[in-house]
């Protein structure tokens, strides 16, 4: 008796753990905004924002016509907007990417491509955010 109620414990707490991961397949293509507590992969096109707490992975197939946000990201493909990264961003050798970045951590292969600026820290997602000393003064 007390075995079958620890098995069934083991079991539920496995739920709670299995990953999970929102997968747009090569050929659909998605406009408007994705959201997600968890892992997103784009091997298709997104036409918004992508904005994961987990990691966004990029195919070389892949494409986002907009901003990134996110905890880690691994990008093959090309973004065409901002990434934000507040965790590691992979750059795979054929990856393209047409605006600024701001992570903590990078890692760039042979290859990859940045037209743009980048920004790293710890405190890199609060690089582009005003200061609120700048927009007090800016009204006055």
């Amino acid at each position: 008796m007390l075995n079958s109620k620890k098995s069934s414990n083991n079991v539920s707490d496995n739920s709670r753990q299995s990953p999970t991961v929102n997968i747009i397949s090569e050929g659909t293509k998605l406009k408007g905004d994705l959201i997600s507590d968890s892992d997103i992969r784009v091997a298709g096109t997104i036409e918004g924002e992508a904005n994961s707490k987990g990691k966004i992975i990029v195919t070389g197939n892949g494409k986002i016509n907009g901003n990134i946000d996110s905890a880690d990201a691994d990008i093959a493909g090309k973004i065409d907007g901002e990434v934000k990264v507040s965790g590691k961003l992979t750059l795979r050798a054929n990856a393209i990417i047409d605006g600024n970045i701001y992570t903590k951590t990078l890692i760039v292969e042979e290859g990859a491509q940045i037209n743009g600026s980048c920004r790293m820290g710890t405190d890199a997602k609060s690089f582009n955010k005003p200061k609120a000393t700048e927009s007090t003064t800016a009204g006055s």
